[in-house]
């Protein structure tokens, strides 16, 4: 089968694709035939060795969505044939094929593409333990979702209108604003105009916001802690270097500053928004954008793509 590896972690350029033989399912495993995979930035972090040092050689990828090709001995959850999103994996899943843990597997709904499935677990899943179980929101209150037109962006725009909060998300683009107003947010900003906190303040009639879900807490957590209101939580889904912050400016409010990696969901968490994320999509409240589709091997220009500001929608890569 086709696959991309990396032999060295580096530039994008490390990544090739190369004909290596189709992986088997052990017991508890499920071989998923690869229709799609997402790209995130964690992909492209990991393949620059940011991530640790991962054993060489590998398959990037954690996100994907296909079909069930074959199951190992004692999986009774899944069977051949049927649709599925990919929520990790063994072999990783810029390939033609990817082997998977049966817990890794889950339903896609009908509704939903294998395109759209591809971004579906990394955004989603990250989206909804920020907003539901770290930040713990509620009806009612006022979020900020600082850089909203990327995968995690949209989806948190989603789950808080869903859950009829109200919404303020910002983008750098006329095209990646444009996107954020369409999938539901009550108000959007420029976070590239020198005034957008300013405007911000105006729509909450300057009590600012009681949650903000930050996608690049190096150029923006200082910002953040003035514009969150007394009691409020800012949660650090993103960040590529350090920042300078006054913690004054958290005392006063009483603000908490949580930092969160999906990979740290206890398998309860897990549970619970793998049943939530389905439901969502069987409803239609939650639908995942795709930005743009390329050819497996175009993997070096997707890891530039899903790194580059003014994001909109997922990268997938297509087998």
């Amino acid at each position: 089968m086709k696959a991309i590896r990396v032999h060295q972690f580096g530039e994008p350029e490390v990544m090739t694709i190369e004909d290596i033989p189709v992986p088997q399912p052990g017991a508890g495993q499920v071989l998923v035939r690869i229709k799609a995979a997402g790209v995130n930035p964690v992909d492209a972090y990991i393949r620059s060795g940011m991530y640790g040092q991962v054993p060489l050689p590998f398959t990037p990828g954690i996100d994907g969505a296909g079909l069930v090709e074959a199951v190992g001995e004692g999986v009774k959850s899944r069977r051949i044939g049927q649709r599925v999103y990919v929520a990790g994996c063994v072999t990783g899943t810029y390939a033609e094929s990817a082997l998977c843990e049966q817990t890794q597997v889950q339903l896609l709904p009908g509704p939903v593409s294998f395109a759209q499935g591809a971004g579906v677990y990394i955004p989603y899943g990250t989206a909804y333990r920020a907003l539901h179980q770290l930040a713990d929101a509620k009806r009612g209150e006022v979020v900020l979702i600082h850089g909203a037109s990327g995968g995690v962006g949209i989806a948190a725009v989603q789950m808080a209108r869903a859950a009829d909060m109200t919404v303020i998300g910002s983008a750098g683009s006329e095209k990646g604003r444009a996107l954020v107003h369409k999938e539901g947010a009550n108000h959007v900003l420029d976070h590239h105009s020198p005034g957008y906190l300013d405007e911000l303040m105006d729509l909450t009639d300057g009590h600012g916001v009681d949650v903000i879900l930050e996608m690049l807490a190096d150029v923006n957590l200082a910002k953040d802690l003035t514009v969150v209101r007394k009691g409020g939580r800012i949660i650090v889904i993103g960040c590529r270097g350090n920042v300078e912050i006054n913690p004054r400016d958290a005392m006063v409010r009483d603000a908490r500053i949580i930092g969160m990696l999906l990979f740290n969901a206890s398998t309860e968490e897990f549970t619970s928004l793998h049943h939530a994320l389905v439901a969502g999509m069987e409803l239609g409240t939650l639908r995942p954008v795709v930005g743009r589709e390329l050819p497996l091997a175009d993997a070096p220009h997707a890891h530039r793509a899903v790194m580059e500001p003014g994001s909109y929608g997922k990268v997938v890569l297509v087998p």
